[in-house]
């Protein structure tokens, strides 16, 4: 298996797709792996190189102990775009993986070619956000399942594919607790909502019509009016795009891109 080996930890990464193609780089959401991509990648492959990343602390990453902060999973991403040989990728992300993606496109401008926003914000509650460290921290991930669970997938998609919310309910309830302690601590500290302005890239904010978490209304809204560059799209699903409207994410992506 390919591993990079970044500030301490070695993070998992996989490339697919024909050298030839533009770069796009995947970014899991926190309590998630890459595979919560799966369902989008026949159509994406045929466009892009795709490299697709387990976040530290997720996958098969390690999960060190200790609060992570945004700078931190942000540099593991550009060292493992340097193991895959990719020096500019258009960058996108779920929830924490678009957030990553933000920072990336602040430290190191000039490996982002463009941003895909999905179901993500600048800011979150710091408050709540400390609540599930403190609960996952004494309880293991069980303390947070159910949570994590009601935010991620609608009642709707989980009655529909039962197989496909039990999975992701059972890679939450197996990830290390440090891991998601280490990146929920990265989300409660991320200081981005003030640095919009000075995200030069293109990008494409893509919101959730059903998705409580970060919805359109007080988190799209901020990304699309403080990115300069900023269009929006939105799509029929919740918070887990990727596996919710996987054709209509992938269709978007490609038209950004070609844009």
């Amino acid at each position: 298996m390919p591993f990079a080996q970044s500030n301490g930890a070695r993070i998992y990464w996989k490339v697919e797709g024909e050298a030839g193609n533009p770069a796009l780089v995947l970014l899991n959401s926190i309590g998630t792996d890459m595979d919560v991509w799966t369902p989008a990648l026949s159509s994406l492959h045929r466009h892009f190189l795709v490299l697709r990343i387990d976040t530290r602390g997720h996958g098969a990453s390690d999960a060190p102990e200790g609060d992570y902060d945004m700078a931190l999973l942000a540099g593991d991403v550009g060292i493992a775009m340097d193991a895959a040989g990719i020096e500019a990728a258009i960058i996108a992300g779920v929830s924490l993986g678009g957030m990553i993606a933000m920072r990336m496109a602040l430290d190191a401008p000039t490996r982002v070619a463009g941003l895909v926003l999905v179901c993500t914000s600048a800011t979150m509650d710091p408050a709540a956000w400390q609540a599930r460290i403190d609960t996952v921290r004494a309880d293991g991930m069980d303390g947070i399942a159910d949570l994590a669970m009601s935010r991620f997938l609608s009642p709707t998609f989980s009655g529909e594919h039962p197989a496909v919310a039990a999975t992701i309910r059972r890679g939450l309830l197996l990830m290390a607790p440090a891991g998601y302690a280490g990146c929920g601590a990265a989300i409660r500290d991320m200081a981005l909502a003030d640095r919009l302005i000075d995200i030069s890239q293109p990008a494409l904010v893509v919101t959730g019509a059903r998705d409580t978490s970060t919805p359109f209304e007080g988190h799209g809204e901020h990304l699309v009016a403080g990115i300069p560059a900023a269009r929006h799209v939105a799509l029929d699903a919740a918070h887990l795009a990727p596996l919710d409207a996987p054709d209509t994410l992938a269709s978007a992506i490609i038209a950004f891109s070609a844009g």
